[in-house]
Parts: C-alpha cells; structure tokens; sequence
C-alpha cells in the first residue's frame, strides 16, 4: 500500500514546479524579446520562436562542471539581464524622445527622467516610479543568473532529454531560418534577438567613442570665431535682441492645431498692426520629444550637438582652451548686455557664463516670483516676459543702458501640459500673485492625460499660449528698438507627433524696423509667423552663421 506524501511536501513541490516554471518563462523571454524600433507595439507571438542563444546555453550547461558552470551562470545571467533592461529602456526613448536608448551617456537622464515624471503625475506617484525601476532592474541582474542555475538542475536531472532537444531545436531552428519561416511578417522564427542585440550595443559604444573624435575636430574650426568685435552684428547695433525657445514648438502645433493656428494667424495681424513685419522657416532640431538644451547648444555654437555626449564635450572644451562664438559670446563680444531666462531651473548654472558667454543668467530663484505654478513651469511665460522686461529693458532708464541681447525659454508649453494658466492685463502682472486667483480653476492634468485625445488638444493650447504670451508682450512693449527670434527647441512626444514625425520646427524673426529683414530678404523666408509647407527647412545649426553674416559688414 503507497504511502500518501504530506501535504507540506506537496506544497514544496508545487512551488518547486511554479519557480522553475517562471525561471524558464523568463529566460525565455530573455532570449526571444525582439529590440523595439520605431513603430513597433509588442505582442505575445514573438514568444513564439527558437532562441539559438538558448540552445547554445542549454548545450554548454550539458557540458560545463563546477566553477565554470558557476561563472556561466553568473556572467551570462548579468548579461541577459542587462539586455533585457536595455529593451525596456530603448522602448521608454522611442516613445518619448523617438530614439533608443544610448548606453554611453543617456544614464544622465535619471533626474531628469524623475523631475519628468514628478510634473506629469505628481512627485509621489514619480518617487514611486524611480524605485520601482531600480527594484526591477536590481531584480533582474540578480534573479536571471538564479534562473540560469535552476535551468541548470534541470538539465542535470534530465540529461538525456536535454540533449534531444537541443539537437531537434536545433534542426528546426535550421530549417525554420532556411525556410524564412515567420512567427509574423516581420520576426523570425529562427530567433537570434539577444545576440543581434549585443552586437547593436557594443557597436553603439563603439561608434559613440569615434563620434567623440570626430566631433573634437570639428569643435575649434570655427570660421567666425576670430572675427573682430567691430565687424560683429554691425546692423543690429542699437537694437535689443531676443531669442525666444518655445518649449516643444514643433511642425505637429503649426499643422494639426487649431488652436495654434488660429494664435498664429491672429498674432500676425496684430503685430503687423502694431508696426512689426515678420518672416518665417522652419529650422530642422536635433533632438526631438525633449532634451532641449540640445537645441540651445545647436543654435548658439553653430554645431549639430544631438547627443548628450556631444553636449558635454562641447561644454567641456571651452575650460581647455577650445573657444566657439556662440551667439551670446558675439553680441557680448560687439557691446550687447547678454542675460538668459531659465525660469524652470533651480540652480547654478555656470556653463551660462564659462561657455555661452552670457553676462548674468536669471533662473526661478531671481526673477521675483510669487505665484502658483503651472505644470512643469514654475511661473507662466506672460509673468517670464513681463520679468525680463521690468528686470532689462525698462531697467535703468532707456537712453542710459547698452543694448540687451537675451535668450528666454518659455516652458508653459512643456509636458504635461496642464494646468493652463491665462493672460492677464500686463499692469496687473506685478509679483505674479495675481495668478493666484487661477490656481485650482484651471483643467487639471489627470483629466488632460485621461486620453490621446485630450493631451493632444492641451498641447496646442499651451503653446498657444506661449505664442500669445510673445504677440501680447510685443504689443505692449514700449522698445521700438526690440527684434525677436521666436523658435522651438523640438516637437512634441510621439503621442502628439505621431510616429514617423520629422524634427522640424518653426521659427520666425519679428521687428518693426524693416531694415532688419531686408537683410534677411535672401534667405527666402515667408511673410508672418506661420511658414508655410514650402518654406526654408535649415538645419539648426546653419542658423548662427548666416545670422551673423546676414547682419555684419557685408551681410544683406
């Protein structure tokens, strides 16, 4: 008579089965996940396939003992781990900023990625989110090589059916690739993914390291650099001048935004009424979704800065000895007073001053604000413009001062695109606690992100806002003397752009003085704020040379 087994040694066993269950589920899922492209959504059937790289894992367990069994396990555990950490970041970069994750210098991006999420759904709900990362990602590095030692048992256990399925994967592995047999039109069955993936990121580093001596050379050839300060913006003396960076401006809000349209079209009457001519293009940015100051950096070296490996060298080549004319550095260079607006930071920046050549920068702690926020924007951009006004140009008297040269970031624009704030009379703007009044009434943000739909439409309004911020300033502005560079710095995220969305952006040059834009008549630009599908596409970093030359000695 058979003896029943205890119960607790059932239990043992089931849960003996369930952990061996999972650990091969994951393996599995290590071995097969294809790496994410543009476009692409996962789905169960590239489950669905033959991994070579397990069968070549199973056959070396079959014939590895002792401690190189061991190191197996552990190194090639780590491995799969952190190739699979990689295939969940690359999907995170395409969603959000349309490019796979780079294992060289995108680690930077943590606190920006946590101050990100913080604004989108709340600093609890963002420390929530870093935690639960780091846990998953220590998670796997230490619980996949666990997995490889209990695939391990199981081969010991089963020796011989682990040597007939290797073999027969492996023939149906031959003939599945021969075959160009397809668990769907576009994933194999014959799988290679984990291998083809390690191959694309050992590349990636090693292109990374030669785009760093490329990009070295072609930091110090600047050929405006030893230009004399006499024959800098000769045409521009006089005049303030101010670079405006819309944040997320792109092509999507000029094209498939009412609300924006109608802001552009709108604001273009208003300030040909108001004595301004206009003339747009579109500028072709290097980052797209975010990053802006990758955008900044582009436009103010004359570079194509798209990496935050190129940004860093960048910067870090001016301490060396390595001197670019970026736009700030000229106008200081000819007798402007140049300043930056940063009102989303809070803290030291002194790259503003070593490397752009701004001679004082302003940032959320100077620019004297008392009011609500507004989403990832600290302030709104009437209040940042209404500051910089009160702060340069009508301090000290006009007549009394040097002209000012400025760039100003306006981030009411910036994801998650709500809460909205609203213009107010320019005279009431004062501190900014009149914006009080608007905190709490304005449509909050988990209501924008309760759809595709919804976050869509708040896009546009906020960067309608931002161009009615720019239009209502203009207008109200007593600088006759004032010429403005109105640009954005990258389109929106995919879910606003769409897949396959190019990196263009509008920008626009605003002056009541028609000799400034006669010196731009050449580049072909078009009447008004909106540019039109033929108008000028320029790379962005073509920008600050003809700005120069169009307005030096021999420009026009």
């Amino acid at each position: 008579m058979t003896t029943p087994a205890p119960e607790g040694g059932k239990a043992r066993r089931a849960a003996g089965y369930l952990v061996t269950g999972l650990a091969l589920l994951l393996l599995w899922v290590a071995f097969v996940a294809p790496r994410p492209v543009l476009g692409w959504s996962p789905t169960p059937l590239a489950l669905l396939r033959i991994p070579a790289e397990g069968i070549l894992i199973v056959a070396a367990l079959l014939v590895l003992r002792g401690r190189a069994r061991r190191w197996l396990e552990v190194v090639v555990g780590v491995l799969l781990a952190t190739l699979l950490l990689v295939r969940l970041l690359d999907a995170g970069f395409l969603t959000t900023l349309y490019r796979p994750f780079n294992p060289i210098t995108d680690w930077r991006y943590v606190g920006s990625a946590k101050d990100l999420v913080g604004d989108s759904v709340g600093p609890f709900a963002a420390l929530l989110a870093v935690v639960g990362a780091a846990l998953l990602g220590v998670g796997l590095l230490v619980v996949m090589p666990l997995a490889l030692r209990r695939l391990g048992r199981l081969v010991d256990r089963h020796r011989t059916g682990a040597l007939r399925s290797v073999v027969g994967a492996a023939i149906v592995w031959v003939a599945c690739l021969s075959l160009g047999v397809g668990a769907t039109s576009d994933l194999p069955v014959a799988s290679a993914s984990t291998a083809g993936l390690a191959v694309h990121e050992a590349t990636t580093v090693r292109d990374g390291l030669h785009d760093r001596a490329v990009f070295a050379e072609q930091i110090p050839v600047d050929p405006l650099r030893d230009t004399p300060p006499a024959d800098l913006l000769t045409a521009l003396r006089g005049k303030d001048v101010v670079i405006v960076f819309v944040e997320s401006y792109g092509k999507v809000a000029v094209t498939q935004s009412p609300d924006v349209s109608a802001a552009l079209s709108v604001g273009t009457k208003d300030l040909a009424g108001a004595g301004y001519s206009m003339r747009s293009a579109w500028l072709t940015s290097p980052t797209f979704g975010g990053v802006s100051w990758l955008a900044h950096s582009t436009l103010q070296s004359g570079l194509w800065v798209d990496s935050q490996q190129r940004y860093d060298q960048l910067l870090d080549a001016e301490p060396h000895g390595t001197k670019r004319l970026t736009l700030a550095r000229a106008f200081a260079e000819a007798g402007w007073h140049t300043v930056d607006v940063i009102p989303a930071n809070r803290r030291d920046w002194p790259e503003g001053i070593a490397f752009y050549g701004y001679d004082h920068v302003y940032d959320a702690r100077t620019l004297g604000y008392s009011g609500p926020g507004f989403g990832y924007g600290p302030m709104p951009d009437q209040y940042t413009l209404s500051a910089f006004d009160r702060l340069e140009l009508a301090r000290p008297a006009q007549g009394s001062r040097r002209p000012v040269m400025a760039e100003i970031d306006l981030v009411s624009s910036h994801v998650p695109w709500a809460p909205l704030p609203r213009l107010v009379d320019w005279s009431a703007v004062g501190n900014g606690s009149v914006f009080d009044a608007q905190a709490g009434r304005a449509t909050p943000r988990d209501v924008v992100w309760s759809s595709p739909a919804g976050v869509r439409t708040a896009y546009g309004q906020t960067i309608a806002y931002s161009i009615d911020s720019v239009v209502s300033f203009l207008r109200h502005t007593h600088d006759d003397n004032l010429v403005v560079v109105m640009l954005g710095d990258h389109q929106p995220i995919s879910l606003v752009s769409g897949d396959n969305a190019s990196h263009d952006v509008p920008v626009a040059v605003i002056a009541r003085d028609p000799s400034v834009l006669e010196r731009i008549h050449s580049w072909g630009w078009q009447t008004g704020l909106r540019p039109g599908i033929g108008a000028p596409v320029w790379p962005m970093d073509r920008f600050r040379n003809r700005f120069l030359t169009a307005y030096g000695p021999q420009g026009g």
